[in-house]
């Protein structure tokens, strides 16, 4: 895998877990999503995509 995928994933399950320890379900699901959307709008600005 490359790492400019493979680092933010990692990045986003540590902070899950750092975070995650003390949210609810809703609100583990709503950081997740936001941390996926960052990231994904990271790589397109990255790879030129915007």
């Amino acid at each position: 895998m490359r790492p400019d995928i493979l680092v933010p994933v990692m990045m986003c399950c540590a902070m899950l877990w750092w975070i995650g320890r003390r949210l609810s379900w809703t609100r583990r699901l709503a950081v997740t999503a936001v941390t996926l959307a960052v990231i994904i709008g990271v790589l397109l600005f990255e790879r030129g995509g915007f």
